[in-house]
């Protein structure tokens, strides 16, 4: 049985498609219809303006959504939800945190790296590995049925090496000429002006 997002998505896809843009995904529920979209190197205001008006023409032209709605779009954003099989096979590499749904064993909510991912052979079926960093854990294997919500994790940039100089450090090394720490070119500056 088709769902209204299920309709939509197979209305708005190719009209996106034509417009360099892809149909990240659709959620529909309590009066409101949201459309993620995407490019490669992401979408700009005009992107989503262009989406906003394919989109409201075609569900207009169709009349595939019942009463009244409030239609949103948008961009998928640095923190990508993960709903779909192919969100999840789309994330394989990525970091990930999973909340899972009440009953299953072992902690509820997991952080790690999207190891593998393997459809199903049912709709919205499938497994996923993660090699877990939160609770560190090694790997777990989930079922889909098994996760109440997902999202990919964006990681700002490497950590600082344990015991290494942060760039500002490193900058006042620079700036001193010497390589000394500042408090010793402080204590210099000090004695040099009493004397």
């Amino acid at each position: 049985m088709s769902t209204v997002a299920d309709t939509v998505r197979s209305l708005v896809a190719p009209l996106l498609a034509a417009h360099g843009l892809e149909l990240f995904d659709v959620d529909y529920g309590g009066g409101r219809l949201v459309i993620t979209v995407d490019r490669e190197g992401g979408v700009d205001v005009d992107g989503i303006t262009e989406a906003t008006r394919t989109i409201s023409r075609a569900l207009d032209a169709h009349d595939v959504v019942p009463g009244h709605y409030t239609l949103e779009v948008s961009s998928p954003g640095l923190e990508r939800p993960l709903r779909t099989p192919e969100h999840f096979a789309w994330a394989v590499g990525r970091d990930v945190t999973v909340k899972l749904v009440p009953g299953v064993d072992g902690e509820r909510r997991l952080t790690g790296a999207l190891l593998r991912f393997e459809p199903g052979e049912r709709p919205n079926a499938g497994r996923l590995t993660l090699r877990l960093t939160d609770p560190p854990a090694g790997e777990r294997t989930l079922e889909l049925a098994e996760i109440d919500k997902a999202r990919t994790v964006f990681v700002w940039g490497p950590a600082p090496r344990p015991g290494g100089k942060t760039k500002r450090q490193q900058g006042q090394d620079r700036g001193s000429g010497k390589g000394a720490p500042a408090a010793i070119d402080d204590a210099s500056a000090e004695k040099r002006a009493t004397a």
